[in-house]
């Protein structure tokens, strides 16, 4: 069985989340780039990052983020949430997601988010199993722009 190598759900902005305009509050679009990908990850990968720490004494802690706000995400719209593996090496994964409107015509937010493999019983980074690696290497999705920067500018940059 071939793995997707993006995956994609779908989310409704809550009124807790949103700020006084009925935007989603910009600390709440992490809230949901991340609930997507825990979801995802069990759904299409069988990796439950909760069962894992709680099991193995291991899984990954967030280690950067960078995100760019395009178009506002408004109370109890439809929001469309892809993500994707964009870098991974023996401790380290980078992951690419992006919010959508519903039918994926609008481009909201993006954001890369680093994490760290980390052994929660010896507070220190864990390398990959070589079962992870294999995983990675099958779902691997690269971009071919390194900087967020240029990634940003080639989003916005008109289609020829």
């Amino acid at each position: 069985m071939k793995l997707p190598k993006i995956v994609e759900s779908k989310a409704k902005i809550r009124f807790q989340d949103c700020d006084p305009f009925n935007h989603l509050n910009n600390g709440k679009y992490l809230d949901y780039f991340m609930n997507h990908r825990e979801d995802e990850l069990i759904k299409n990968y069988n990796i439950d990052i909760y069962k894992m720490a709680k099991t193995e004494g291991k899984s990954w802690v967030s280690s950067s983020n960078q995100i760019v706000y395009l178009k506002p995400a408004l109370l109890m719209e439809i929001v469309t949430i892809e993500s994707q593996l964009i870098h991974y090496d023996n401790s380290n994964l980078k992951v690419e997601m992006r919010m959508y409107n519903e039918d994926k015509s609008q481009l909201k937010a993006i954001v890369w988010c680093g994490f760290v493999h980390y052994n929660l019983m010896s507070q220190k980074r864990e390398q990959h199993s070589e079962d992870m690696m294999t995983l990675f290497s099958a779902i691997y999705n690269p971009i071919t722009i390194t900087t967020f920067e240029e990634r940003i500018k080639s989003i916005k940059r008109p289609k020829s």
